[in-house]
């Protein structure tokens, strides 16, 4: 399978994850085992050294230790069986390297995969990405390659490995979400910390990481720790991948080894900070040009700059799009991508896009978000209204001077161009609010319980607005809780959203 449009990729320094993809816009089974060779199984004891010996850390975003989480599956297994789950189920619109490495180089994540399983005596190695897209194809196809290559080898595996096409929105990723939609339940964050490690796929120990993570991981294997470690920096050795995107003229997958400056990969991708440069992401953060220029690409360095290396997220600007505008932007998107299963996510976010939305016509007030923003933090089922906390107020940090042209004079002068990268926008269902007026009394019960869509007269009779999709299950909830029997719920039109 040669995939008719595949994700560009460019480097700083020596190709590793991007190794022949120069040649090729796809390795099948026969290249990569030409370029890699065969991976050698490995007991976990031996993997989890291999992994501690380089500090190996999870390219997810959260950078949480590989080796601890090893151990911490092969504990919770002990005699009984494990699975091993691949997270390529990429949410989040400014990152593409998940998709890079399912669809030009599938094989390396695979590999790393199947060393871990392999490791943990595990029975099953789980692959979740984003259905009816290229990534599944091409992993799908992978998996295809290798049972065709043991059959001619008249081998036989006992693990099994398994393709799950799913619904992408920004939280599928989520851990907690990922193992439920794996598991045939509604794709939503659990609420309680549940371990995947503890239980996961099937009620399972499962070992959960990134795309990334287990493809650096078959590299790490291949090469050894010592030659894995000539390149990047001596406490994160090795190289990393960054989705460049936004204001940038190339938008690529790089490959760069860690301490190589942010301005060097700017300038391999012909991009200018303009206004700033997000880096990590929705839940990541914004860095003045000044700061950018100077910033280097590791977790301390980004740390240093005042943000996040994340999963390697890298949003130029430029200097032709309205600043406060694209945040404004992200943030409704954030807000309507929340679960809507907690108050903060429900309420807040709303509320916070709300505020967002009204700085940018001049106005709104930094300090009444400030204020909304203070009341989520810390307070969700899921990371998701932190994550959402910390892009607004880096935004509002950021863009100081330009929120002040929007506070004098309405506007900046500048259209918002689109830069930070949305899905496209796609029809999804919004539902009406009906009264019947004979017998509504004025409690007000409904616009306690969705204060976002319902509006109280001076009289307390209600008004609304329409209730999006995600809404839907609260929206029933005021239905069946008005004490006049007087509110239901409208058949769903169809809005465009994005």
């Amino acid at each position: 399978m040669i995939p008719h449009k595949a994700p560009s990729v460019l480097r700083l320094g020596p190709a590793r994850l991007t190794a022949g993809l120069d040649h090729t816009r796809r390795l099948d089974l026969p290249a990569h085992r030409t370029l890699h060779g065969q991976p050698v199984a490995q007991d976990v004891g031996t993997l989890i050294a291999l992994v501690n010996e380089v500090d190996m850390r999870g390219r997810g975003g959260a950078a949480f230790p590989f080796g601890r989480k090893l151990r911490a599956v092969a504990d919770a297994a002990g005699a009984k069986e494990s699975v091993v789950l691949v997270n390529g189920a990429e949410g989040e619109p400014a990152s593409s390297k998940d998709a890079m490495l399912l669809v030009r180089t599938p094989h390396q994540v695979l590999d790393g995969a199947i060393l871990a399983a392999e490791a943990l005596n595990a029975r099953e190695v789980v692959v979740a990405t984003v259905a009816g897209e290229l990534a599944e194809a091409s992993i799908s196809a992978a998996v295809a390659e290798r049972r065709a290559a043991n059959v001619a080898g008249a081998k036989e595996s006992h693990l099994r490995i398994r393709v799950v096409g799913l619904q992408e929105r920004f939280i599928s990723g989520e851990g907690g979400a990922l193992v439920r939609a794996v598991n045939g339940e509604e794709a939503v964050p659990p609420g309680r910390k549940r371990r995947a490690s503890t239980s996961g796929v099937n009620g399972l120990p499962t070992l959960l990481s990134n795309t990334e993570t287990y493809a650096q991981l078959a590299l790490l294997a291949e090469l050894g720790p010592q030659k894995y470690a000539e390149v990047g920096t001596s406490r994160e050795p090795g190289t990393v991948l960054l989705s460049v995107s936004g204001g940038a003229a190339t938008n690529a997958i790089v490959e760069a080894p860690t301490g190589t400056m942010l301005a060097d990969v700017l300038d391999l991708c012909d991009a200018e900070p303009g206004d700033g440069v997000l880096i990590g992401g929705y839940h990541g953060a914004f860095l003045s040009p000044e700061t950018a220029v100077s910033a280097v690409i590791s977790r301390e360095g980004m740390k240093k700059a005042g943000g996040e290396l994340g999963a390697g997220i890298v949003v130029p600007l430029g200097a032709n799009t309205c600043p406060l505008g694209e945040a404004a932007r992200v943030t409704a998107y954030l807000a309507a991508q929340s679960s809507g299963q907690c108050g903060p996510c429900r309420l807040g976010l709303p509320d916070i896009a709300r505020q967002m939305l009204a700085l940018t016509d001049g106005s709104g007030s930094q300090d009444a978000i400030r204020r909304s923003v203070r009341a989520v933090e810390r307070r969700g089922a899921c990371f998701h209204p932190d994550g959402t906390a910390r892009f607004v107020l880096s935004a509002l940090e950021a863009f100081e001077a330009d929120i002040a042209l929007h506070r004098d004079y309405g506007s900046c002068g500048r259209p918002v161009r689109g830069v930070l990268p949305l899905p496209e926008r796609e029809e999804e269902p919004e539902y009406r609010l009906e009264v019947d007026w004979t017998r509504c009394q004025g409690h007000g019960l409904c616009a306690h319980l969705l204060p976002e869509f319902v509006n109280l007269d001076d009289y307390g009779f209600p008004s609304f607005n329409t209730v999006p999709g995600w809404m839907v299950k609260e929206a029933r909830r005021a239905v069946d809780m008005c004490p006049a029997l007087a509110l239901r719920l409208g058949e769903a039109v169809m809005a465009k959203t994005g």
